[in-house]
């Protein structure tokens, strides 16, 4: 007997909710509705912001209409999600209440640079579209100084980012011949690069960055930035001048997520982490927006390639669920991601981070082949979901 007609919800628009959406919408037939509700007017392909801010993209090279996702026969709701009720399965969207038979969120998380004081005046925040821009144009007038590439956290989505991005603007001014004139230096919140992956890879990683000749400052975590002085202060004691920030702020979980009774003590969302099924039946969370912990005692990154699967994971066993099906799929914590090093070379690093006791993760060296990859990546994911 056919099943009778559902509505699932998907809350937020980045990587996973695109995903989901899009692979729910293949799995089930035409009388069930796939909602998709995000605030913003564009989706933008995050890992591509560090080629924004060095001049290698446009903004619209890297990013695409939410809307068009309707011609996969998705419905899209712009607006502004106020509030969300896990018991009911309803979100209100702009004082509009929608309600489904089941709800994915993937909310990612909120950047909140607000909570370091004089930061967001000082600089330049590359992990969004505005401050990718902004830190070009800004990189672009500099002709001598110190470039300070700053983790204001120790903990934020997408671990290789800001490693990456200390590489790629030593790049942009050695290919501006202004090697001599211009130094780049690290202060990093954490104690290591990517410590989730293990020892061996942040020994590679700060390698990496000394072999550029790239100063590396771990264990300062940032407390107030004057934006006059141009100078960063630290919890330690120690400060620090710049002549251009480049930052990636504190995160924090969305308001909404936060006031829900799915927060957590920290206010992600707690999930199980094969089938990222929340407490509440009929509720998923995918992505950013969610928290699981890993046997060594520090949860699984943030990173856009677990959002992805994650929603693959989802979609297929809540459409299974839907058509009277087993649903056998599990998400089982495998993850890659190239590390861009700058002269259009890209190292890859992929493992298994659910193993245990630790995880076990590989990193192969950088090379020209595994940069064209990511072009290639980059190209293929915009094709294939928009």
């Amino acid at each position: 007997m056919p099943a009778s007609a559902q509505t699932i919800l998907v809350l937020g628009g980045g990587v996973g909710g695109v995903v989901a959406a899009a692979e729910l919408r293949k799995r089930l037939g035409g009388r069930h509705r796939v909602v998709l509700v995000e605030r913003e007017e564009r989706h933008v392909f995050q890992p591509s912001l560090l080629w924004l801010m060095i001049g290698r993209r446009t903004a619209g090279q890297i990013s695409r209409p939410v809307d068009r996702l309707r011609r996969r026969g998705i419905d899209v709701v712009r607006g502004e999600i106020e509030a969300v009720d896990p018991a009911n399965r309803s979100v209100t969207v702009s004082g509009r209440e929608l309600r489904g038979d089941a709800v994915v969120i993937s909310l990612g998380a909120d950047l909140a640079a607000d909570s370091i004081e004089g930061l967001p005046a000082a600089g330049h925040n590359f992990y969004t579209l505005g401050g990718a821009e902004s830190l070009f144009r800004a990189a672009s007038q500099l002709r001598q100084g110190r470039v300070v590439v700053m983790t204001a956290a120790p903990a934020y989505k997408c671990p290789a980012a800001p490693y990456e991005a200390a590489m790629l603007i030593d790049d942009f001014f050695r290919r501006r011949g202004a090697a001599g004139a211009v130094r780049v230096e690290v202060y990093a919140a954490e104690p290591a690069p990517m410590g989730v992956a293990g020892q061996h890879v942040s020994a590679a990683v700060v390698g990496m960055l000394e072999a550029k000749g790239i100063a590396y400052h771990p264990g300062h975590q940032v407390t107030l930035v004057s934006a006059e002085e141009r100078r960063l202060h630290f919890a330690n004691g120690a400060s620090a001048d710049f002549d251009l920030l480049a930052y990636v702020p504190p995160h924090r979980a969305p308001r909404v997520v936060r006031e829900s009774s799915l927060a957590s003590e920290l206010g992600w969302i707690a999930v199980d982490r094969n089938t990222m099924q929340t407490a509440v039946p009929g509720v998923w969370a995918i992505g950013d927006v969610t928290t699981i912990p890993l046997k060594l005692g520090k949860p699984l990154p943030k990173a856009g390639v677990f959002a992805h699967r994650q929603a693959e994971t989802v979609a297929r066993n809540l459409a299974h669920a839907i058509e009277g099906k087993d649903a056998s799929a599990s998400f089982d914590g495998q993850g890659e991601c190239f590390i861009e090093t700058g002269n259009r070379r890209a190292a890859f690093g992929s493992g298994d981070f659910y193993a245990e006791p630790v995880p076990v993760v590989a990193v192969r060296q950088p090379s020209i082949l595994r940069h064209l990859a990511k072009v290639l990546f980059e190209q293929q994911w915009l094709r294939r979901w928009f």
